[in-house]
């Protein structure tokens, strides 16, 4: 438990925003219950994570197998993520298409419910906006509007949950939003960059590696366009410390930017796979990165 231990004590010096505060806090309470009734739990044999992962795309296309599933004992205990509701509007010029995930399956039923409860709110919220622009366009004269919302599971492992959920927008031009949360399935926790990290140095390491890959792609591709040196748009220069990011199923850190927040639009949403060899020194553990 040596590397959780240092996962937890980390946490207690990290300036959580407002928005995670809550969630974190109650994932790492139930994480230090739980540290003292077992073990860490033994990854599955190789067999199962394979059978596991031929089922994932099966998992989120049909609710209905996702559901018959959770009793195959071969598989043994599966968290699901399926499409729990659906929000629409067609109406001539203004479509809404809003799918919204739920998660079945976290032993920390108090995170799962906060999640769920939180992808619920958030579409909701974004619905009743979409009503309220559509109202306005129509009084001053109709227009065009669309909204469209919806999740891909990135890892499924028997460790790693990484979920992303997208929102765009089209008025017009489109813009994309992704926000993801990425779980420990077996310790309940909901990760964020400085938890995985010794300190904030991870910033400094990531923004210059992908500074420098970008102006590798821009030599390399000419059709590649980031904001370097724009007058209009300045330079890439850090990362957030929270900023968005999913771990692969082979332990890797991927990085990952809205349309438009570091490149033109035609780049649509930008992922960057950051090498591990760089932030060996600067995590916590190797248990989710290496």
């Amino acid at each position: 438990m040596k590397k959780m231990d240092k996962l937890i004590k980390k946490y207690d010096t990290i300036d959580i925003p407002s928005e995670l505060e809550y969630i974190v806090k109650n994932s790492i309470r139930r994480t230090k219950a739980v540290q003292t009734k077992r073990p860490l739990l033994k990854q599955w044999s190789i067999g199962v994570v394979a059978a596991a992962a031929l089922f994932i795309s099966s998992i989120n296309m049909s609710p209905a197998m996702a559901q018959s599933m959770v009793n195959i004992p071969l598989l043994g205990a599966i968290v699901e993520v399926f499409t729990v509701q659906k929000l629409a509007l067609d109406e001539k010029t203004y479509q809404a298409n809003l799918a919204i995930p739920e998660i079945n399956g976290l032993e920390n039923e108090e995170l799962q419910n906060l999640l769920n409860n939180k992808y619920i709110e958030e579409d909701k919220a974004s619905f009743k906006e979409f009503e309220d622009d559509v109202d306005e366009m129509k009084h001053a004269g109709d227009g065009h509007l669309g909204i469209d919302t919806g999740y891909d599971v990135m890892t499924d492992t028997a460790r790693i949950l990484s979920i992303a959920r997208y929102k765009v927008n089209t008025m017009g031009s489109s813009s994309i939003n992704v926000k993801y949360d990425t779980i420990d399935k077996q310790e309940s926790i909901l990760l964020t960059l400085p938890i995985l990290f010794k300190d904030d140095q991870y910033i400094e390491v990531i923004s210059s590696y992908i500074a420098g890959e970008m102006k590798r792609q821009l030599v390399a591709n000419k059709e590649v366009s980031y904001f370097f040196d724009d007058p209009f748009t300045g330079s890439f220069e850090n990362i957030k410390p929270y900023q968005n990011f999913y771990i692969t199923s082979n332990h890797k850190l991927v990085i990952s930017f809205d349309k438009y927040e570091v490149a033109s639009g035609s780049m649509g949403v930008v992922t960057f796979e950051i090498p591990s060899d760089i932030l060996s020194d600067l995590l916590v553990s190797d248990t989710y990165i290496n």
